[in-house]
């Protein structure tokens, strides 16, 4: 599907990536841009439309795909990452937490969307994910399981929906500079250049994309026995 001419609703627009994403998806011609923050004050990008939405809340995700019925793109870019081992105390609790943002979250917003998508010609859904779907290290346990259940709901959507000609695009990204990662000395992409890829790979008709070197090493080395544990960033 062409950016142009689209009704794009992002999660999680009223900063980071999803800030960019809606920037972008303006430039590039989006006939409407929603922006979903749970805070809509806090959506201060001209030009969007500023929504209401937490995505633990179904009431909230009800009213959101309620209001916006003319979406023909969904990007679930809502997030949430905490730093923590799976042997923390907590662990358990954080772990919860991820999933109903990072896995929930996602769910929840597709299954609220997808009839009017579907009305809508198909359109398409992109969720972000992260290299971390792949590979798990103590720094991001919880962040990483869910990231892997993410890339796997992500897969399943797209076998539900296929039928309804909906592409579901999943984008795996390293590090990216935001102020979710702000404390980590790393090499980080730009969010410009991580939604341009993403939106590059949307209208390529593209099922998943990595935006990084070191994303598409791992995603190639995925049947390579220890060569995830060996080139895993620690």
């Amino acid at each position: 599907m062409k950016i142009e001419d689209s009704v794009v609703f992002v999660t999680g627009a009223n900063r980071g990536l999803g800030l960019e994403f809606a920037r972008q998806a303006l430039q590039r011609g989006a006939r409407k841009v929603y922006a979903g923050a749970r805070d809509p004050a806090s959506v201060t990008l001209p030009g969007v439309v500023p929504v209401k939405l937490d995505v633990t809340d179904p009431a909230a995700v009800a009213a959101a795909a309620d209001a916006a019925r003319d979406v023909t793109l969904l990007i679930n870019n809502a997030g949430i990452a905490r730093v923590g081992s799976l042997m923390d105390d907590g662990a358990l609790d954080a772990l919860r937490d991820h999933f109903e943002t990072n896995v929930f979250g996602i769910l929840a917003l597709s299954r609220a969307f997808a009839g009017g998508l579907a009305a809508n010609g198909g359109g398409a859904i992109l969720n972000v994910l992260s290299v971390a779907s792949w590979v798990n290290r103590p720094i991001l346990s919880a962040y990483g399981v869910s990231k892997s259940a993410a890339w796997a709901l992500t897969n399943g959507l797209r076998q539900s929906l296929r039928e309804q000609r909906t592409q579901v695009v999943a984008l795996h990204a390293g590090f990216i500079d935001t102020e979710l990662v702000r404390g980590f000395e790393v090499p980080k992409a730009t969010p410009a250049d991580v939604v341009r890829q993403a939106y590059e790979a949307i209208e390529a008709g593209a099922e998943e994309v990595s935006t990084d070197d070191f994303t598409r090493q791992v995603k190639a080395g995925l049947s390579g026995g220890n060569y995830l544990n060996d080139t895993a960033p620690r």
